[in-house]
């Protein structure tokens, strides 16, 4: 086996000869984040799929959660008869899935089936573009995810079964930092360490979180794409893990109201030439940085409204944004402070800024795409940003709250310049109509809470 999980073609060949790998999987994620694809017979995989790649059909970009194609998108739909995009493997990313028997995975690049373009409304694309930005300006952008989720001993077919009531989390108690609870969960937590570690992607801790049940185990931070690719396979990882074990893990932003909600913290510098260029003599506050710190973090907090949905997808994630939950509600920076939307960690080489706004349900593509867009916008038209808020941002009243909901949020996005010039104009549309969708599907739902509240006293 390949010492850090990671492969060439040469590897991954050898292990197929010895009957090491058998399957390599190859996949995409689509708009929610989810990895789609297939399973490839490895030698088949080698002699044909690496070099030319694969085929799926266009209709995973318009569909909904329910795979059920979605009408009004211009991509694709049923008019242009949902033909085939090409799927190109990024061989970089070709690693040993080790919570996996004898497979390897591969992450793809979604390509026009006839001019063999970039696919502009991937989401991997959409995040290649803001690297090579960036990339056009000298600099490079190192990044890390921290999710937070929630384990349960029920299984997910279990859980299905239940309507996901009744669930019994993976503790009894809040268990932030408590050694002695996570050890109880320590058959699940560091059999994901251990896979992840042989898959190449590197761990550096884990611990509890402050829901019952809920966890955080954080990985090495990589360059932006890489980071990304590492983030959707931490989750399959773990997804697939907890399967496997009859448990079940959720991602979602709130996964109930009276508790926690699971965050996305998202840790960003810039580099340039092996240094980093936040870092500088200028004073703000505690933190000692540069013009480049100052308009990075100026277009993070100028443009957050206007890429909400990149940050908060979901009806769900709004939920989470509730005063004095750990979750940021309104748009300040600060250092070392965790109640505000943008944190500043770190002093010289290790000086980065925390985005705390996104939840554990983005898409990273889209979140990395969005931070990256906003700073390199905030450097090129010289940003300030607010002064440095020193104390509680959730008592402060007076600071803009972050968008209530994902309608309020589409609005903005859909009639954002920023982001038709940043991400161009099909791609505002096509996430548009996304995330209307996804409002449109949840305004027709009857929900619990309807029928607790209406059956008998209405």
């Amino acid at each position: 086996m390949s010492p850090n999980g990671v492969l060439d073609l040469q590897q991954l060949k050898q292990l197929a000869d010895t009957g090491e790998i058998e399957t390599v999987v190859v996949a995409f994620t689509d708009h929610y984040g989810r990895l789609m694809g297939k399973r490839f017979d490895a030698r088949f995989f080698l002699e044909s799929a690496a070099k030319s790649g694969t085929h799926g059909c266009d209709y995973l970009m318009t569909t909904d959660m329910e795979m059920e194609p979605v009408p009004g998108y211009k991509f694709a739909n049923w008019q242009l008869g949902y033909g085939d995009f090409h799927m190109v493997p990024d061989l970089d990313t070709l690693r040993i899935a080790s919570w996996l028997d004898r497979t390897a995975i591969v992450l793809c690049d979604l390509e026009d089936e006839k001019n063999h373009k970039p696919v502009d409304i991937a989401p991997r694309t959409i995040l290649r573009k803001q690297v090579e930005a960036a990339t056009a300006l000298g600099l490079e952008c190192q990044a890390a995810s921290e999710l937070e989720y929630y384990l349960f001993e029920n299984g997910y077919r279990e859980a299905f079964d239940q309507n996901y009531h009744d669930l019994k989390p993976a503790g009894w108690y809040l268990e932030d930092y408590h050694i002695m609870q996570g050890s109880r969960t320590e058959s699940f937590t560091a059999t994901a360490r251990q896979h992840l570690n042989r898959s190449g992607i590197p761990v550096e801790n884990s611990k509890g979180e402050w829901g019952l049940g809920q966890h955080e185990l954080n990985i090495r931070y990589a360059e932006a794409l890489d980071m990304a690719d590492r983030h959707v396979l931490f989750k399959q990882c773990l997804k697939e893990i907890a399967d496997a074990k009859g448990m079940s893990v959720t991602f979602m932003a709130k996964y109930r109201e009276d508790g926690a909600g699971s965050s996305c913290h998202i840790h960003m510098s810039l580099w340039q030439d092996g240094d980093n260029v936040l870092t500088g003599d200028q004073q703000f506050g505690p933190v000692k940085g540069s013009d480049t710190f100052k308009w990075f973090l100026g277009g993070w907090m100028a443009h957050a409204a206007d890429v909400m949905p990149f940050y908060a997808p979901t009806i769900n994630s709004y939920k989470r944004f509730v005063d004095a939950s750990w979750a940021p509600t309104r748009l300040a920076w600060s250092y070392d402070n965790r109640t505000a939307g943008f944190r500043v960690v770190g002093d010289g080489p290790s000086l980065r800024i925390e985005c705390r706004i996104p939840g554990a349900d983005c898409n990273p593509y889209l979140a990395y795409a969005a931070l990256l867009a906003s700073g390199l916008d905030g450097i090129k038209n010289k940003i300030e940003p607010a002064e440095m808020f020193s104390g509680d941002v959730y008592a402060a009243q007076h600071l803009t709250h972050v968008p209530h909901t994902l309608q309020e949020a589409v609005k903005k996005f859909s009639k954002s310049s920023f982001c038709k010039e940043a991400f161009g104009p099909e791609v505002v549309d096509h996430y548009t109509h996304f995330f209307q969708s996804e409002i449109k599907s949840y305004s027709a739902a009857v929900t619990d809470w309807e029928r607790k509240r209406y059956f008998e006293r209405i």
